[in-house]
């Protein structure tokens, strides 16, 4: 009997890439949209700006700080990155750091 191992999904998109979004809080106008949207990722400090939260919810404050997608948040955090007014939400494959949803997007 053989045993199937489950391929990660954290931080993956659907063709097994891995993905981490970060945010330009000098362009964040601090609406939440993000943190409605996906609360596991987002979250609002008590500066009014949004940041990215570690997979151990930690938010992640340092500028540039970056976090893995969780598959199954994807399309929340692909949402995100489509409605903020500030467009700061920048979401990029790990391997080649090309953005792939967001203001830079090709």
């Amino acid at each position: 009997m053989t045993v199937q191992q489950e391929a990660p999904t954290e931080g993956v998109t659907e063709t097994g890439e891995p993905l981490e979004v970060w945010i330009d809080q000098d362009l964040c106008t601090g609406d939440g949209i993000c943190a409605q949207y996906a609360p596991d990722v987002f979250e609002l400090d008590i500066d009014g700006l949004a940041y990215v939260k570690s997979s151990e919810d930690e938010l992640l404050q340092s500028p540039g700080a970056t976090t893995r997608v969780p598959l199954p948040l994807l399309r929340d955090v692909v949402d995100s990155a489509k409605e903020c007014p500030g467009d700061c939400i920048h979401v990029r494959r790990v391997t080649d750091r090309v953005e792939v949803y967001g203001p830079d997007a090709e």
